[in-house]
């Protein structure tokens, strides 16, 4: 077997317990299009790599733990605007609106990478403009998942944006623990009048989350009742960018 037929196998391999979760050596030798001895044997060097483990009966495998150390090192590196750009661009294709990406510094949200979809006649760039935590759809996301301090002292400074920005603490505290439950933040007019937008958070491999999907555009052409199932493409987008992050869920 050469040098690139037997990589080739051995991330077909790991590939295959990916997606079922374990598998026999029989099964994973007819996977692989090798004999049953050499799909063992071939098992035998990613267990001794811990890149496999034993699963239940005898001959049975499931990913190790070399797996997850590899992908925390991988996630560790990668940058989010990258791997989430082309997902991004599809996304504002589909939708036909602005979607942005972006991080959380300090105790404001930054964007990272803006995709314009074909709706948007004049766009303003959001790359590397800070909003608040509180009163933007991708703020909210990253606020539900930020550490309590940094909660604390979001809650102590809920200024105003419009009318309709929630600066009620029992309020926004509610609304945050809906985005932990739905997977997704709303807001409506509350940063600018007439802008309503939806987001979505982005893991990394360990489970954190380093960054929130949105999508944004004027209220005549995203209105509320939109929201929710404009969501669900948000979500589905962000889990696509994490699982390039590398992880797993």
């Amino acid at each position: 077997m050469g040098a690139v037929q037997s990589v080739d196998r051995a991330v077909t391999a790991l590939e295959h317990l990916a997606r079922n979760g374990e598998s026999g050596v029989s099964e994973i030798a007819t996977v692989i299009g090798v004999h049953k001895s050499t799909a063992s044997r071939l098992m035998s060097v990613l267990h001794a790599r811990d890149l496999v483990e034993p699963a239940g009966e005898r001959g049975r495998y499931r990913l190790g733990p070399g797996v997850l150390r590899l992908a925390g090192a991988m996630g560790s590196r990668l940058d989010v605007s990258t791997q989430g750009a082309t997902i991004c661009a599809e996304l504002a294709a589909q939708s036909g609106e602005t979607v942005n990406l972006a991080v959380r510094q300090g105790e404001v949200v930054v964007n990272v990478h803006q995709s314009d979809g074909s709706g948007a006649i004049s766009v303003d760039s959001w790359i590397g403009r800070p909003t608040p935590l509180h009163a933007t759809s991708s703020g909210k996301v990253l606020l539900a998942h930020a550490p309590e301090d940094i909660r604390e002292r979001a809650f102590a400074q809920l200024q105003p944006f419009t009318g309709e920005t929630v600066t009620d603490p029992v309020v926004l505290a509610g609304q945050l623990e809906q985005v932990r439950r739905a997977g997704y933040a709303m807001t409506v007019g509350e940063l600018e009048i007439g802008l309503n937008a939806v987001a979505a958070p982005v893991f990394r491999s360990d489970g954190v989350v380093v960054a929130a999907l949105s999508v944004s555009a004027p209220a005549y052409r995203l209105p509320a009742s939109a929201l929710p199932t404009l969501g669900h493409a948000v979500v589905a987008a962000a889990l696509r960018v994490s699982e390039r992050m590398g992880w797993s869920g």
